[in-house]
């Protein structure tokens, strides 16, 4: 049997004995009869960059071949504020390959992710996914090569403080029970997401933990493995609602927000991506980072003040981007640094058979850890359009192999130290500087928006719309406005608490 398919914990991939991508909507028809499903969801991101539900009952057989042949109507104006009243109306398709068996359904239900179409029967130009779509096609179409991305998601987790094994404030990073508190919803919430056909690499306790008012805040984590940039997209968003679910069953709130409170662990999105061609890994040549990669970072580096706009989205993400708490502030790259805006993680790139050390009776294992070796883009934050953030780092990389001077700027960029140390300060001069605002940010869209317009991957509309949000906020000096005040960090952070 296919090492892929065998485990597999989607329930559609275990009955169908096939992979997600190749499900038709005979197999999903094939799937509810014979597995007494009586609903069917249709979900799809909107412009608050939450998924939205549409339910169906099952009538009969017909009507189950109607839907998932022709979709439905949607109210466009009420998902999008770039759509307008007069001329609303937009389909949304369901993808099968996204099938899941609802997991918090109390009768069988199930879910799928949709697509938007126009009045014309064409992908919408400015919806989520579709530009995710674009922005993949388009890297593809320069490099010949595909783009893979997966998310690092953090979260944490909210609840009446138990007193008793209390962990160490900001000392939570990989912690266990009974220090941490939530190591059992974070493996159901794995659990499920898996089911769901999210692909995870781990889930662990993070660096935030503290009490408040009586109430625990738990930081956690669950990463993804890398597969194509769409399906990544995809996962989180998957993600994102199983957490916020099983949270709301259980009696927690959850919470995604960037910052929390001030002198605390904030909560990022980082993204590791890669580069494949013909099903192997470009990012290392000859044991180390290719010109392939670093292409791709010197893209990032270049439009790394408004990727912002994309993935670091209210007022309280910039209340993260600040020196000292692992998070980046400066422009800049570099090898096993979190101090960094890009940091090349510990690729496996040692000869040794670490696996034989460990376990001597073991054979060579003779294993390709070169397909292990990513980058990480780590401004962003759980405030992301999921969807937009990895279609902009998709341009960014694209970008890279489009500039003459791309190696150069790898090189320029480049720094092996702690940035923040003393004895770096000159250095630290030399390097540009995340935005501090989303006002700030949407400046540097409006300068660098024509490379993200190229190839028809961001339309104008929704450039303009990212655009006019940001600088809605009028937080051009609020961080310094308000640095020191809880009070008003905490009304802050209130407002944003549900972002995302």
């Amino acid at each position: 049997m296919n090492k892929e398919l065998e485990m597999n914990p989607n329930k559609l991939v275990a009955f169908l004995g096939k992979p997600s991508k190749e499900f038709t909507k005979a197999d999903i028809i094939r799937f509810i009869k014979e597995n007494d499903v009586r609903m069917v969801n249709f979900m799809y991101p909107a412009g608050d960059g939450r998924l939205k539900t549409l339910n169906f009952v099952i009538n009969n057989l017909a009507y189950l071949d109607a839907i998932l042949t022709c979709g439905e109507r949607v109210d466009g104006s009420s998902l999008f504020p770039f759509i307008e009243a007069g001329s609303s109306d937009l389909y949304v398709l369901p993808r099968f390959s996204t099938a899941f068996l609802d997991p918090f359904a109390k009768l069988p239900t199930l879910s799928m992710l949709c697509s938007y179409f126009n009045k014309d029967g064409e992908p919408l130009e400015s919806s989520p996914e579709n530009t995710l779509r674009k922005a993949c096609r388009a890297f593809h179409e320069v490099t010949g090569m595909d783009f893979q991305a997966m998310g690092e998601l953090e979260y944490y987790v909210i609840a009446p403080d138990e007193e008793m094994f209390p962990a160490t404030d900001q000392k939570g990073y990989h912690e266990s029970a009974p220090y941490a508190k939530f190591n059992d919803f974070r493996t159901r919430c794995m659990a499920y997401i898996a089911q769901a056909g999210g692909q995870i690499k781990y889930g662990h306790s993070e660096v935030g933990n503290f009490t408040i008012d009586g109430m625990i805040y738990e930081q956690n984590e669950i990463e993804f493995l890398p597969v194509n940039a769409e399906d990544a997209a995809d996962q989180l968003m998957i993600a994102k609602w199983i957490i916020r679910n099983l949270g709301y069953e259980m009696g927690y709130d959850i919470t995604f927000a960037p910052k929390i409170t001030t002198g605390k662990a904030g909560s990022g999105l980082h993204v590791h991506m890669r580069i494949v061609k013909d099903g192997q890994n470009q990012m290392l040549d000859g044991g180390v980072l290719s010109a392939t990669a670093r292409r791709a970072i010197a893209g990032m580096m270049e439009l790394a003040p408004s990727i912002t706009a994309f993935g670091n989205t209210n007022p309280t993400s910039y209340f993260r981007l600040v020196p000292h708490q692992e998070a980046p502030t400066n422009i800049c790259w570099g090898d096993r640094n979190r101090s960094v805006l890009v940091r090349v993680p510990l690729g496996w790139a040692a000869k040794s058979d670490m696996c034989k050390i460990a376990n001597p009776l073991e054979s060579e294992s003779n294993y390709d850890t070169t397909q292990k070796q990513t980058v990480e883009m780590r401004s962003p934050d759980g405030s992301a359009d999921i969807y937009q953030l990895i279609a902009g780092l998709a341009v960014a990389c694209r970008h890279g192999f489009e500039m003459e001077n791309a190696l150069e700027v790898a090189e320029k960029t480049y720094v092996n130290v702690n940035i923040h140390q003393k004895e770096n300060a000159d250095r630290l001069k030399d390097l540009a500087q995340l935005p501090d605002s989303c006002e700030a940010s949407a400046d540097c869209l409006e300068k660098q928006r024509a490379v993200f317009e190229e190839h028809n991957v961001f339309s104008p509309a929704m450039i303009d719309g990212i655009i006019k949000k940001l600088r809605s906020y009028g937080d051009k000096s609020l961080r310094a406005d308000i640095n020191g005040n809880q009070e008003e960090m905490l009304k802050l952070v209130n407002k944003f608490f549900h972002c995302g």
